[in-house]
């Protein structure tokens, strides 16, 4: 009878190697660190720790959904299985923390770019936790040089109005 509980807790993959899990996992980390570095390096809310935990957090939802997926259902039972609900489930779960960074005070809206890169981070984590690294690693790229020069662009139109006396316009974080 211990033996059988003891088996029941011992470290096992049914759907991947580890080794497949851990580089994964260490990919999502990786590209959550690299948009949370750009984040945290502007002094945004959510910064680096924070990218790197909703990054793993929705590649391990994968991982587990994998895992899931492939554990034997007892008797003659069919499991169904539908990988848009794990991307519903991780998207409403980043777009509710996403939504708690997004600020509105006197009339003008904070956050926005805070909360789409923790949305991102997200997307990402799924991604690497899916075995599409290279397509995380192509939208990690996209992201930074959005974030980095557009970040330039909205500074010189900021910069712009304020020389000609009109009311900034409205500032995204």
């Amino acid at each position: 009878m211990m033996d059988a509980f003891i088996a029941d807790f011992k470290w096992s993959f049914e759907a991947l190697r580890v080794e497949t899990a851990v580089v994964r996992m260490i990919a999502s980390v990786v590209l959550g660190a690299a948009i949370g570095l750009e984040r945290e390096y502007h002094a945004h809310s959510a910064g680096l720790r924070t990218h790197i935990m909703i990054a793993l957090a929705a590649c391990l939802f994968t991982l587990i959904a994998f895992e899931l997926i492939t554990v034997e259902v007892g008797g003659n039972a069919d499991l169904q299985t539908d990988p848009l609900r794990l991307i519903e489930a991780v998207t409403a779960g980043v777009a509710f923390l996403a939504a708690g960074s997004i600020i509105t005070s006197r009339g003008r809206v904070h956050g926005l770019t805070t909360g789409a890169g923790m949305w991102l981070a997200g997307a990402i984590g799924l991604a690497c936790g899916s075995g599409r690294i290279l397509l995380a690693l192509m939208a990690t790229l996209v992201a930074l040089i959005v974030l980095s020069l557009l970040r330039s662009v909205s500074n010189a139109i900021a910069r712009r109005a304020a020389a000609v006396g009109e009311p900034p316009p409205i500032k995204d974080d």
